[in-house]
């Protein structure tokens, strides 16, 4: 079916009814030399059969190789009920559910999605997602500067073991509202920012900051002092951005409960490591949570529960503050398609894992972590390069280039990380490893073995 299912016949109708000729008369007013014209670059149109082939041919491209690579996407098992049930017609095709009279079931299943994140988060208010991770930290950010009236200084304090890709995407949507991105160092022994970081940082820009952001685990795995920070931004009315893995708030303190006070002010992150699978860098999910005083600077979709005039239980959007829905002026985003299918699986994969199995699935990724880096640790030439605890992910330190080892153990079938050189010089020939509840005893083994055999090549400098 066409995405404009109109027939020559109709489209003739339609022009005579309002009086013009043909539908280039309606864009009239649009100035020639600016009509983008004959888009040459697009190439032609497909039939099935070619379609099908095209999509085979890429879908071969995709690796078999065993991957310990995480940094942001995250292989884990996901019951094969999650997606059979998400891409049947009710959910697969569904899509803004402006009428609530003819979508009750999609509003359910998103007030149910919102009730299990913020319980899962221990804040208050959930809204519908985001696009992705990053961009929901570029929308929390905008969102503490307009809560926090107190501050006129329009800084946040941006610890660097935050995802570099998040602080990239923050920072492009965040720099043409005057919002300036204060990144602070981290202490290169522990992998984690401390408080007295933040409080040169803040001491270093006059005093005033607006919020601070907080990744929990960061970038590295590593475990910061949320709740000492917190406590410290609290005092100091500065609101406090938490960043989230939502798997691992099955075994981790919620930011909600962080500190000795009401926890962080906003929470988001990314919501692919709940039911998404690693595929081809999306589409994955942004998920954003707030105190309640905060909630009319949310942006996006909030459905909320209600009753009808026969007292019948039903669910509506409400506090709608987007541009479609009030003065642009006044609106919070210009958001508009959220990643509802990507949701829909989280809310059926958290169902049928229930608290007991995201808490096993934790648990899982944190004991095969501590296996694989005893096991690489003991490699002459391989070391871990922080102290202190890490959940799923670990840097460690190699004698050889990291993009030479990376790039010999995928010829051996494994994906061996990500190169932090890229993003962390400072750390010479360091790798971000990340072991999920997918890997066996026997990945594990068969990573250390090749590690083995790659360092051993003599060559192995000049390949990289």
């Amino acid at each position: 079916m066409p995405f404009i299912p109109h027939t020559d016949e109709e489209i003739t109708q339609m022009l005579e009814r309002i009086g013009v000729d043909s539908v280039d008369d309606l864009f009239d007013e649009i100035p020639v030399h600016l009509r983008a014209g004959v888009l040459d670059a697009v190439p032609a149109g497909m039939n099935e059969m070619e379609i099908s082939r095209l999509m085979r041919q890429r879908a071969s491209e995709n690796t078999t190789a065993t991957c310990f690579l995480g940094a942001g996407a995250y292989e884990h098992h996901i019951p094969a009920a999650v997606w059979e049930i998400t891409t049947r017609g009710e959910f697969y095709s569904a899509y803004t559910p402006y009428q609530a009279e003819a979508s009750q079931g999609t509003l359910q299943l998103t007030y149910e999605y919102q009730s299990m994140m913020t319980a899962l988060t221990a804040m208050d208010v959930s809204n519908a997602s985001m696009y992705d991770g990053a961009s929901s930290l570029a929308e929390a950010i905008l969102m503490a500067v307009r809560a926090n009236r107190k501050s006129k200084s329009r800084k946040i304090l941006m610890p660097t073991t935050v995802n570099p890709v998040y602080r990239k995407t923050a920072h492009t949507i965040v720099k043409g509202q005057q919002i300036e991105l204060v990144e602070v160092s981290y202490d290169q022994a522990a992998g984690t920012v401390s408080l007295e970081q933040l409080k040169q940082a803040q001491q270093q820009q006059g005093g005033d900051i607006t919020a601070v952001v907080l990744q929990q685990p960061n970038f590295f795995g590593c475990l910061e002092d949320v709740d000492a920070i917190t406590d410290w931004a609290q005092e100091n009315k500065i609101l406090l951005i938490a960043v989230i893995n939502p798997l691992t708030m099955a075994v981790l303190s919620p930011p909600g409960n962080w500190g000795t006070g009401s926890g962080a002010d906003i929470a988001c992150g990314d919501g692919q490591p709940l039911g998404a699978p690693m595929s081809a860098g999306g589409p994955y999910y942004g998920l954003l949570c707030c105190k309640q005083a905060l909630v009319r600077q949310m942006p996006g979709r909030i459905v909320g529960r209600t009753v009808d005039l026969d007292g019948k239980e039903g669910f509506v959007l409400t506090l709608q503050a987007r541009e479609q829905h009030i003065r642009r002026s006044k609106a919070t985003s210009n958001i508009c398609t959220n990643q509802g299918l990507v949701v829909t699986a989280s809310t059926i994969y958290m169902s049928i894992q229930g608290a007991q199995g995201l808490e096993n699935t934790a648990a899982a990724c944190f004991e095969n972590n501590n296996k694989l880096v005893a096991k690489l640790s003991a490699i002459d030439g391989v070391n871990k390069v922080f102290s202190g605890t890490h959940f799923h992910e670990t840097a460690l330190q190699l004698e050889k280039p990291a993009a030479g080892v990376l790039k010999a153990l995928m010829q051996k079938g494994i994906l061996g990380g990500y190169d932090l050189s890229h993003d962390y010089p400072e750390l010479g020939n360091a790798i971000l490893v990340c072991t999920t509840e997918m890997r066996s005893e026997e990945d594990i083994d068969a990573y250390a073995k090749a590690l083995q055999e790659v360092l051993n090549v003599a060559s192995l400098a000049e390949s990289a």
